[in-house]
């Protein structure tokens, strides 16, 4: 067996035809089977790795007492 991975933009023009003739081409066909893969996404989030000293930064920030609040509606004069 055989497997082609073939990376298709659903937005674009060629990638709707390019869809819908390979649906109406395969579908139903012994031998060829049609798998959409998104898991992709899941890759790309597991490969990001955090800078400790920026998340470190970032949480003692969060557990402060001493913050400031801002007004969205006037906020040019709350800075």
């Amino acid at each position: 067996m055989t497997t082609l991975t073939i990376k298709i933009n659903k937005s674009t023009k060629a990638g709707k035809a390019f869809l819908a003739m390979s649906e109406t081409f395969f579908k139903g066909v012994d031998g060829i089977e049609i798998i959409e893969n998104v898991s992709n996404k899941k890759s790309i989030k597991e490969e990001v790795s955090y800078n400790a000293e920026f998340v470190a930064m970032v949480l003692e920030s969060a557990n402060t007492k001493n913050r400031t609040t801002v007004n969205s509606k006037n906020l040019w004069q709350s800075i």
